[in-house]
């Protein structure tokens, strides 16, 4: 099995990809709508009786993988349209080609999956395969060309998120050394605040030849976070797709305080109205919590500043105060899955830590 892989230096240059999305977010845009977010990836045990191709998805096949994403996901949750106008194929395409994958069928694309870099971190999904060949092997498939992304990429933690409740999904992964740890929860809230948060900044704001010294600063918080922890990928993604931004608050001295990767309305990873808090940080030490406070109140700043009326956001239940921090402030629970983790220990999911992400 070969592995692929796409530097750094070379998320910069791939225009054609992000130019071809900003034009197909801008059609998303115009439709409207409110959608259900992504629920985790489905997959299934191995039966291994399809002859299966599988290989790096190709842009002409993106339509037809993200309509069987669709079919898959609305299948096993009951629901006609899953998602509405919320992306995930042609995002996570885009922001890494190399680290995505189809398998085929008799030279039918029949299911896809995608890798995640995030430095120290790695994770997947979503996985899908049409429901026609559920219980064929060919989750299993599909998880063989990520688990050789992340041995190229020397991540030290690998996760994901999925169905809770579903024995069949806990058990595939568990077969790939995952364990379940802590239930996710992803929330959200009306937009209502008027503030105006200092030190406030975004990084598409930022001249050009600023850019490398904030990403370093990123890289500093997030490692200060979790060892090796680097966002780079979604923070230059995000607004090379058109998809985004990214929230950075400075604090009284030359470090960050906190960083949010946001994707904003149809055609991103939010949905129509929506600001959907990717990632976000703040740097840890004895005014966490409170550089906390100032982060999400810098998020809900940017949804109003983008006329986006509701705030999505989710953490793991490992991290007890953060959680606690954003109930208080009106977020409510509209999902909740579980991560599996491998190694099986927490990573940045730890009381210490204040970190808004999911993983899906």
């Amino acid at each position: 099995m070969h592995s692929w892989r796409l530097t750094q230096p070379a998320y910069r240059e791939i225009a054609g990809p992000f130019a071809w999305l900003a034009r197909r977010r801008r059609g998303a845009m115009e439709g409207g709508g409110k959608e259900k977010v992504m629920i985790p990836p489905a997959a299934e045990p191995e039966r291994g009786v399809a002859p299966v191709s599988v290989n790096p998805l190709d842009e002409s096949d993106l339509d037809r993988a993200d309509e069987i994403c669709r079919t898959a996901f609305g299948t096993f949750l009951g629901v006609r349209e899953p998602f509405g106008t919320v992306d995930y194929v042609h995002t996570r395409w885009a922001a890494d080609p190399r680290s995505a994958f189809a398998a085929t069928v008799g030279g039918e694309i029949v299911g896809s999956n995608f890798a995640t870099n995030w430095g120290s971190i790695g994770y997947f999904g979503p996985l899908t395969v049409h429901p026609d060949l559920w219980d064929q092997g060919i989750g299993r498939r599909l998880m063989e060309p990520v688990m050789d992304c992340f041995d190229a990429w020397g991540n030290s933690h690998l996760g994901l998120f999925t169905f809770s409740h579903s024995a069949k999904h806990l058990e595939l992964y568990r077969r790939y050394g995952f364990w379940p740890r802590f239930l996710t929860a992803i929330m959200k809230k009306q937009v209502t605040a008027d503030v105006t948060v200092p030190g406030r900044a975004l990084y598409g704001e930022l001249p050009i030849a600023e850019r490398p010294a904030a990403l370093n600063l990123c890289r500093s918080l997030t490692g200060a976070v979790h060892q090796g922890l680097n966002l780079e990928r979604e923070i230059v993604t995000a607004l090379a797709q058109g998809v985004g931004d990214t929230v950075l608050l400075h604090g009284a001295g030359s470090e960050l305080d906190g960083l949010a990767v946001c994707h904003c309305g149809a055609g991103s990873e939010a949905g129509a109205d929506v600001c959907y808090v990717k990632f976000g940080a703040v740097r840890p030490g004895p005014e966490a919590a409170d550089r906390f406070e100032r982060l999400l109140d810098a998020c809900e700043q940017l949804a109003a500043e983008r006329g986006l009326g509701e705030l999505d956001a989710g953490t793991n239940l490992g991290r007890p105060d953060a959680y606690r921090r954003m109930i208080d402030r009106g977020f409510r629970t509209w999902l909740q899955g579980v991560t599996m983790h491998r190694p099986n220990e927490p990573g940045y999911s730890h009381p210490d830590a204040y970190v808004i992400d999911d993983w899906r």
